[in-house]
């Protein structure tokens, strides 16, 4: 058995570090080696534990979780699993820290005993592990602004994966897309809580339109629909055009919602009319949509191992021979823009 994952807990609350300690207790391959109160202690805390990973609250006295997240990985950059409370401001907040560069985050339980503990437990130690097991490598170069390629009415879209580092990096590619860019459908890897007010903030801060995707919405230029945390989203078409599907249904590929679903059925209703992204993220949800976007005639774009936080979705991809070109995250917006201009989107 290797080397136990090494975990500190900072959170104000007394009975939260213990419910933490005593889920990580009960896990073989972990040891908590460090607690703190707030921020400051934390800092002391890190020096002398070095802990190979973090959990930290979001709201917390004398400095906010967020503000310590900042000095971190501007300071010494390490993997954080955010733990915030179930409200609009706790979820707003933890969007924010994703942004900033937390690995994951996860809620507050609102007991200590039963399935929801259980639950809770078991998705803490999952996060965990990931987490454990990221490369934090010097910060990224963010996109440069990217020139429109196609306006709208070109009948081509662009259907984007992601987990697992996913947050930053949309946000990084929406901010420098030009009003009226194809429309783009994402499905990323979030807790239903979180999914609308990473809606929200994408929309603040990108020229496009940005929505949590619901039943029937249009697929139109200058719009990005984001699927739901918790069911699968698809591409249909009919007589005036694309539009989506939200559905149930079981995990596929291990996620709902996943990016298989999304990406089997753009392959499907789009075929080579279609771009396909794949950023960041554990496992392989992605490889056999993907593999099937680009039979159909997509053109299909990874980010590459050097730029992903985990390269695990881009390989299997690759893997399953999805993948036309690899490259890194500041390139990958004037591709997709480049893909959707050219006369078939599998030209180079």
């Amino acid at each position: 058995m290797g080397k136990p994952i090494r975990v500190a807990i900072v959170d104000d609350s007394a009975l939260m570090r213990r419910m933490l300690t005593e889920a990580l207790a009960a896990e073989p391959g972990f040891e908590v080696v460090g607690h703190a109160a707030d921020p400051y202690e934390a800092r002391e805390m890190i020096k002398s534990a070095n802990p190979d990973v973090l959990t930290l609250d979001v709201e917390m006295p004398r400095m906010d979780g967020l503000t310590f997240l900042e000095k971190i990985m501007t300071l010494r950059p390490m993997p954080v699993v955010m733990v915030s409370t179930l409200t609009r401001e706790g979820a707003d907040a933890t969007v924010r820290a994703l942004e900033l560069g937390a690995i994951d985050c996860i809620a507050k339980p609102n007991g200590a005993e039963g399935e929801r503990f259980a639950d809770f437990r078991d998705e803490l130690v999952g996060k965990l592990k990931v987490a454990a097991h990221v490369r934090l490598g010097p910060p990224r170069t963010k996109p440069a602004r990217a020139k429109a390629g196609v306006r709208g009415g070109s009948g081509r879209l662009i259907a984007l994966g992601a987990s697992t580092g996913g947050v930053e990096r949309i946000r990084d590619i929406l901010e420098v897309l030009p009003e009226g860019s194809p429309p783009i459908l994402i499905v990323q890897h979030m807790g239903a809580f979180y999914v609308p007010s990473f809606a929200a903030r994408l929309d603040r801060q990108s020229a496009l339109t940005v929505r949590m995707a619901e039943a029937g919405m249009r697929v139109t230029a200058g719009e990005v629909l984001i699927a739901p945390g918790d069911r699968h989203m698809a591409l249909r078409r009919d007589g005036f055009g694309y539009l989506c599907e939200i559905v149930d249904g079981p995990p596929v590929s291990g996620h709902r919602p996943s990016v298989d679903v999304l990406f089997n059925s753009v392959a499907e209703v789009a075929g080579a009319n279609a771009v396909g992204v794949i950023l960041s993220g554990m496992g392989r949800d992605g490889a056999s949509g993907m593999a099937a976007m680009h039979a159909a005639g997509a053109w299909t774009i990874g980010e590459n191992e050097q730029s992903c936080v985990v390269y695990g979705m881009p390989r299997m991809a690759k893997l399953a021979g999805g993948v036309a070109v690899e490259m890194p995250l500041g390139q990958i917006p004037a591709e997709m823009l480049r893909a959707a201009a050219a006369p078939a989107a599998r030209s180079t």
